[in-house]
């Protein structure tokens, strides 16, 4: 009789069963050792981020292999709604994807359709080789792949605030993302997501997609304004990084130790 696994609840089932905000911090160093540690820090899932880091394929491999012990939901984040690069970060077994400037429901449409097996989208069929399917330990993933898997957008400019709710309603669709860095910038507002107009269209989001009947979540790494945001109805939120808890926390460290220390350095790049 063949060995069968069974997948672990995706960041969809994760959100359809939390009586509270989601909490969750990056990861963007690439360390699977990093990654270890905030798996296992009781935080309720992790964004592995592909767009703005050094992580490649093989590095979420490896960043994937260090959480999977431990009950955080991973999610991965890819450089853009690129078809291929979705297949291959799928085949090596991310079950949750975050695609990155969904501007409209077209945006959505497709990427849900890279997420996908004929005839429902798009996927190359290689499975049977992949982590996706442990190897073909997932009994029926091909039939099962998109129940198994879920799907994250995320809303980062003007235009995709504009078009928010009907982002939020195409099929496909589980959960909506905001980035108010970036949303800042397509506002003429570059560094500024705690502007009053920044906050306002954040939160806006959040009522257009709550509306359509989907969770939304957002990046906030002041407390207040998390806390804000999840007040407001955000089902979850990422609050911090590897690389800046590491950093603060090394500052503080310096601060503490060294207090007539010259902070002012030449970067060494």
């Amino acid at each position: 009789m063949p060995f069968r696994i069974e997948p672990a609840p995706s960041f969809r089932e994760r959100l359809a069963a939390a009586d509270r905000p989601l909490i969750g911090a990056w990861i963007c160093s690439g360390s699977p050792i990093a990654a270890e540690i905030v798996a296992g820090s009781g935080l309720d899932w992790t964004l592995i981020d592909a767009e703005h880091s050094p992580i490649g394929l093989e590095s979420i491999l490896a960043l994937l292999q260090a959480v999977a012990p431990y009950p955080i939901t991973p999610v991965v984040r890819v450089p853009s709604a690129d078809a291929t690069l979705i297949k291959q970060v799928l085949d090596v077994g991310a079950q949750n994807l975050l695609v990155p400037m969904v501007d409209s429901a077209a945006d959505a449409a497709a990427a849900v359709a890279a997420t996908r097996y004929p005839p429902r989208g798009i996927r190359g069929v290689g499975s049977a080789l992949a982590r996706a399917g442990q190897f073909n330990r997932i009994e029926d993933y091909l039939q099962r792949a998109h129940e198994i898997t879920s799907l994250s957008v995320q809303i980062e400019t003007d235009a995709a605030v504009q078009n928010a709710r009907a982002i939020a309603e195409v099929d496909g669709v589980d959960a909506v993302f905001i980035g108010p860095s970036d949303l800042a910038a397509s506002m003429g507002l570059l560094g500024q997501q705690e502007h009053p107009d920044v906050v306002a269209a954040v939160e806006h989001t959040i009522a257009e997609v709550r509306a359509a009947g989907k969770p939304v979540g957002v990046n906030a790494f002041t407390p207040a304004t998390a806390r804000r945001y999840t007040d407001a109805g955000a089902s979850f939120a990422l609050v911090a990084a590897d690389v800046s808890i590491l950093a603060r926390a090394t500052e503080k460290l310096a601060a503490e130790w060294i207090p007539d220390a010259d902070t002012t350095q030449r970067a060494g790049y």
